[in-house]
């Protein structure tokens, strides 16, 4: 099952790439504070900066939806 936890999770899995939050965050226009919500799995993205933000830090769709 799908959880805002376990997206939070793979993000910050593949985060560990060496990006910083601020860096996303400028990458794909939303504030910092907003990635760490990502990260935490306080939130989801919207549905377009979530493309972009697998988009910068390559990695597949799927995976972050922990569809793998």
């Amino acid at each position: 099952m799908i959880t805002f936890g376990n997206i939070g999770i793979r993000l910050a899995e593949v985060r560990q790439s060496g990006m910083t939050q601020t860096q996303i965050a400028n990458c794909i226009n939303v504030h910092r504070s907003t990635i760490a919500h990502y990260l935490t799995g306080d939130i989801l993205p919207a549905l377009d900066t979530f493309a972009n933000l697998c988009k910068l830090l390559d990695v597949d769709t799927n995976y972050i939806l922990c569809q793998e």
